[in-house]
């Protein structure tokens, strides 16, 4: 992926900084593994933007998918260390959210198992 310049903020943008994969990535950390959980978001996320969200994460190695349904195929989603690793800026963005637009604070969120 070309890159508009080196600085730090810059290159997370062009990984993650479109409209929607960071609240992929947060009803990941809230738990939600399949397709069907993350249409139930509030967000309203179309179905199209969805599918390519998640296989643009899977592919950029944030997220890996496991089969548990043949009949008819579906997957479930589940944040890689990678996609761990942005645990610490959507908390980031929670406390900023809560402190500055008007968000409101969030239930718990479980932390990973430290085998993972």
């Amino acid at each position: 992926m070309p890159r508009r310049s080196f600085c730090p903020v810059a290159c997370t943008l062009d990984l993650v900084g479109d409209k929607w994969s960071l609240l992929v990535v947060r009803d990941l950390i809230r738990g939600k593994r399949r397709y069907s959980e993350f249409l139930a978001s509030s967000e309203g996320i179309p179905t199209n933007i969805l599918a390519e969200r998640l296989r643009r994460l899977k592919a950029l190695g944030f997220v890996t998918s496991s089969r548990y349904s043949a009949h008819p195929p579906r997957v479930e989603y589940k944040l890689t260390p990678k996609g761990e690793d942005l645990r610490p800026l959507l908390r980031a963005m929670v406390d900023f959210g809560v402190k500055h637009a008007g968000a409101r604070t969030p239930p718990p969120v479980a932390q990973p198992p430290a085998s993972e």
